[in-house]
């Protein structure tokens, strides 16, 4: 997969995992647990975009 489209992917499911923790703190019978989890998945993503992007400016 060419980086570009990788980090669109990435950048689709940072988006997604974003959306699915608003409307997890819409409500309140959400587990504690699986809203750390989350923000947990959303951290790693965001950590592997700006990788991405920091290899792809380098070959720039």
């Amino acid at each position: 997969m060419p980086l570009q489209n990788h980090l669109v992917e990435l950048e689709r499911r940072h988006q997604a995992l974003e959306r699915e923790i608003q409307d997890a703190l819409n409500h309140p019978s959400m587990d504690d647990a699986k809203l750390v989890e989350l923000k947990r998945k959303k951290l790693h993503l965001k950590d592997q975009i700006t990788r991405l992007r920091g290899s792809h400016a380098v070959m720039h």
